[in-house]
């Protein structure tokens, strides 16, 4: 007889944790500077203060879905069983750009700063050592991937709590505290803008809702775990914005792509700099590798489901229980760094997070106060006011795209549409299916 082959249930909490961060990347705070500081008007503190004020809320509502539904497959899973199968479809397929394209923004921004410091290497080089090394790396095991990424993760901690110090010894004898809230004449709409900007340092958090099913006791863990990802990065951004703040309180840059890299110099000289390239190196081969993680068992739970082929996209390598065939399939994606630009690779992450995110935030008001009918005056706030507050939110970070990210992710929509109805007409004769989870699925929803 043969025997099933499962996902490993051996991931613990800061294992987790630290595959989120490796998602989210610390050192993003470096990579956006510049256009954050633009866009806020140099009022970067006030703005992440916002900007993490937003985001808690749909944290807050993917922690509560994780605790309701603990299995793998993110928005696409909570807004299936909460509100309606083909909606959690189309979420889902729009959180395929978001978790797709992430790995390719990995290899992308891998190829272009390696080249830049090793000009005689062509970057086609980088990008597809990178895409080798983490399609080997989740193949062997998502402990091993895990381990990796809390490596990875603390050497960017350790370099931005070193650039914290070399600020706080830069300071005067008095200064004002309140200066990073003071020092300019900034109106709330211009912070409130850069905090649109900033929210998407904040990404990434949930992307560890992809691995349910392979969390010790995941029902706790999960939740606990995008708690602690939030609050470390709103303290891994907040404190060096406050001090550059207090120490620059207006800068200016020769390019905003390379503030970052700027205020590091500007900050600690040459020595400081040469060891952010290295550590920002490091950084995006971490996210490259946690975004493969992510978007394999996203489509292991779409080929599970028979949204996707079973046979391929739920095939489980019978040694090392990884999605292996998942896991090639999105380095065949990723191979696309080669001819696509970054700037639209940003655009369909961010079209496919927002989106996701807003229905998250529904779902929490469908399943536990519409459906479920919690409705004491603390299950109001907790399932109705809070994460409306989210999904009003982020529904405004969503209408400031530009016309073509929402046009690109329309035509993306309409493509899954358009397969839904054609799969649906093919398998509307196949028998139902009951999962190892318990729910009875079709493979026409």
């Amino acid at each position: 007889m043969k025997t099933e082959v499962k996902l490993n249930q051996s991931l613990t909490l800061f294992k987790v944790v630290y595959l989120g961060l490796a998602w989210m990347t610390p050192m993003i705070y470096f990579s956006i500077y510049g256009i954050a500081y633009d866009s806020s008007g140099g009022m970067l503190t006030p703005a992440y203060m916002l900007a993490f004020a937003a985001i808690f809320f749909t944290a807050y509502s993917y922690g509560i879905m994780s605790k309701t539904f603990p299995t793998s497959g993110s928005a696409y899973t909570y807004v299936r069983r909460s509100i309606h199968p083909y909606l959690g479809f189309l979420v889902g397929w729009a959180l395929l750009l978001d978790y797709l394209f992430s790995p390719l923004i990995a290899c992308l921004t891998f190829g272009i700063y390696l080249h830049a410091q090793f000009p005689a290497v062509p970057s086609y080089v980088f990008i597809i050592l990178l895409n080798v090394a983490a399609s080997a790396v989740n193949i062997i095991g998502i402990n091993f991937s895990a381990n990796l990424s809390r490596l990875f993760v603390l050497i960017q901690l350790v370099f931005i709590a070193v650039f914290c110090a070399v600020l706080i010894g830069r300071l005067s004898g008095s200064f004002d505290p309140m200066l990073p809230f003071t020092h300019g004449d900034v109106s709330l709409a211009t912070i409130m803008t850069g905090a649109s900007v900033i929210c998407f340092s904040f990404l990434g958090f949930d992307s560890i809702t992809t691995m349910c099913e392979e969390t010790i006791n995941a029902r706790k863990t999960i939740p606990r775990a995008i708690m602690i990802i939030i609050c470390s990065a709103i303290v891994m951004y907040v404190v060096p914005s406050y001090l550059t703040q207090l120490v620059f309180p207006h800068l200016t840059f020769v390019n905003p792509d390379s503030a970052g890299f700027e205020v590091v110099k500007l900050v600690g000289g040459t020595l400081l700099s040469s060891i952010f390239i290295t550590v920002l190196f490091f950084a995006i081969f971490t996210q490259g590798l946690s975004s493969v993680t992510s978007v394999s068992r996203l489509l292991y739970v779409f080929g599970r489901d028979s949204i996707l082929p079973n046979r391929i996209f739920a095939y489980l390598h019978p040694k090392y229980r990884t999605p292996v065939i998942n896991i090639v399939l999105v380095a065949g994606v990723s191979m696309f760094a080669l001819v696509i630009s970054l700037d639209t690779a940003v655009k369909f992450v961010n079209f496919g997070a927002l989106t996701g995110f807003v229905f998250v935030n529904l779902s929490v008001i469908a399943k536990r106060y519409i459906k479920d009918r919690e409705r004491s005056f603390k299950q109001t706030l907790m399932y109705l006011v809070f994460p409306l507050t989210g999904a009003c939110f982020i529904g405004w970070l969503l209408s400031l795209l530009n016309a073509s990210a929402l046009w690109m992710g329309g035509a993306w929509l309409l493509l899954g549409a358009i397969y839904q109805f054609v799969r649906s007409r093919t398998a509307r004769s196949a028998k139902p299916v009951v999962q190892e989870y318990g729910e009875l699925t079709s493979p026409n929803v």
